[in-house]
């Protein structure tokens, strides 16, 4: 129904900055919220930013905020993730997942589509 496919990840040093994009195959792109997720390697995935369907509201989780910033492009169906201030620990496989709902979502088992992923690693 949706797939969606991530890009702009790499290797940035600490301190550096990154912008991870989004992009979705659905003509109703503006209806969904989104969020980004991430999972380093043995732990669980865990909640990064969420945004709402029309952009006007977002939620980030307190590791990143401050530092991260979500944003979504509805005429290009892309949401993206911009990324400042870089810490090794933030070094981890990014996701970004849509679903359905007027609401903001952080729960990864509200999100029905799920991106591939894409590796963000920062040395130090």
């Amino acid at each position: 129904q949706v797939q969606l496919v991530e890009s702009g990840g790499g290797l940035v040093q600490a301190g550096g900055s990154l912008r991870l994009s989004c992009a979705a195959s659905t003509l109703t792109f503006s209806t969904y919220a989104l969020g980004w997720f991430r999972q380093a390697p043995g732990k669980e995935r865990d909640f990064v930013a969420a945004i709402n369907w029309s952009g006007t509201r977002t939620k980030y989780s307190d590791s990143v905020k401050g530092r991260f910033t979500i944003s979504r492009d509805n005429a290009k169906n892309t949401v993206d993730l911009q990324m400042n201030s870089l810490k090794p620990e933030d070094t981890a496989v990014y996701y970004c997942a849509a679903v359905r709902t007027v609401v903001v979502v952080t729960d990864p088992h509200e999100y029905n589509y799920w991106g591939q992923g894409t590796q963000v690693t920062v040395s130090s």
